[in-house]
């Protein structure tokens, strides 16, 4: 796989994993919160004496082992975030590179929808045809994927070359 796709497929799942790790601390945060508004309660033995026992007592508070727990797992992945949004900040700039050092508009357009804007091959055919409403043939999602298709085979083709 030629380097530039791999910067390419690299970014959308870059940008997928930080997307679910945003979910995992957004869940982890409502947890802590519902964690320290509830109070747990147990009944503990007051002792024994011979084989009998004393009395149980209840007793109730805040967990705050577990809640301390989550909290230090919430920090770990808000770090793990940020480093992740940095590395993203430096893929995203290599493929916009990648892509703007395509010389064709009307594909650089396709890439740009389909890979930075995070958009699907049925709306990167409707952006283009907004972008080209005079063009004879219209943009279908099948044709806007087969020309990134063939493009990146014609890459691999011209790195195979040298």
């Amino acid at each position: 796989m030629p380097l530039e796709k791999m910067i390419l497929v690299e970014y959308a799942d870059m940008k997928e994993e930080i997307k679910d790790l945003r979910k995992r601390i957004q869940k982890l945060e409502s947890e802590i919160g519902r964690l320290e508004n509830s109070i747990v309660t147990d009944s503990v033995s007051c002792g024994k004496k011979g084989k009998k026992s004393l009395g149980t007592v209840k007793i109730s508070g805040v967990p705050n082992g577990l809640i301390s727990r989550k909290r230090t797992t919430l920090a770990a992945r808000r770090a793990l975030l940020v480093e992740r949004e940095a590395k993203l900040l430096e893929l995203m700039n290599e493929a916009e590179e990648y892509i703007n050092s395509i010389e064709k508009s009307e594909l650089r357009m396709m890439f740009e929808f389909y890979y930075i804007d995070d958009l699907t091959w049925c709306q990167v055919a409707q952006r283009m045809n907004h972008a080209f409403p005079k063009r004879r043939i219209k943009y279908t999602e099948d044709n806007c994927r087969m020309r990134h298709n063939r493009f990146m085979d014609e890459i691999e083709k011209d790195l195979k070359k040298i």
